[in-house]
């Protein structure tokens, strides 16, 4: 078993990945739920997170100054990242302060530099430019955002429209493949996710 296999267990095994009918920020009805907010109560499995974006950031040779986390739930990932490779880290606010010192961005940086963008998961992508807003309104450059999930739901393409160019360790089909193939998935579930990636409109329907 391969370290990717690994992860995708343990993240099954902690409850970040579920199966069952959830609602999607979308509205969309969904048989799989990514909930990646766990890691904050499990160290162990951050620390594996961290290193596994680390790792592909690497391996993509993505060139960058400082990497950013995206609020709330990649602020946790972004700094295990952080700690394992000893890259600064900076993170956009959701809401600038109106006092202090009224910072949209939190963290040390200079304008002109490249900030790689740091999230859980990636749906559709449009949320992504919230966080990116405020980073490039500060004078950072983004080209690339790094993600653990891509649930390939038309993200990496909305992304691409705009320029930016989306890395991530996990395609949710292939987290999927390797917990049924290790036995974590029911049959049952299995192909309901299969069928609901391969075409979720006609799903929900």
């Amino acid at each position: 078993m391969n370290e990717k296999e690994k992860l995708a267990i343990e993240l099954q095994r902690i409850g970040a990945v579920k199966f069952g009918i959830f609602t999607l920020k979308s509205g969309l009805k969904s048989p799989v739920y990514v909930d990646l907010r766990l890691l904050i109560s499990e160290p162990q499995v951050l620390r594996l997170v961290g290193k596994a974006l680390a790792q592909k950031a690497e391996e993509e040779k993505l060139e960058f100054d400082v990497i950013a986390g995206i609020p709330f739930a990649a602020i946790a990932i972004a700094t295990s990242v952080s700690l394992e490779k000893n890259w600064r880290m900076v993170f956009p606010r959701k809401e600038q302060k109106d006092y202090g010192t009224k910072r949209l961005v939190e963290g040390k940086f200079s304008k002109g530099e490249t900030c790689l963008v740091i999230d859980d998961l990636i749906t559709d992508g449009a949320s992504k430019f919230e966080a990116i807003g405020p980073l490039e309104k500060e004078g950072l450059k983004i080209h690339d955002i790094l993600v653990l999930v891509d649930r390939e739901q038309g993200g990496k393409k909305t992304l691409l429209k705009e320029g930016y160019h989306l890395h991530s360790v996990f395609k949710i089909t292939e987290l999927l493949e390797i917990l049924h193939v290790h036995g974590k998935i029911e049959d049952i579930y299995y192909e309901s996710a299969k069928e609901y990636f391969a075409n979720p409109e006609r799903w929900n329907g």
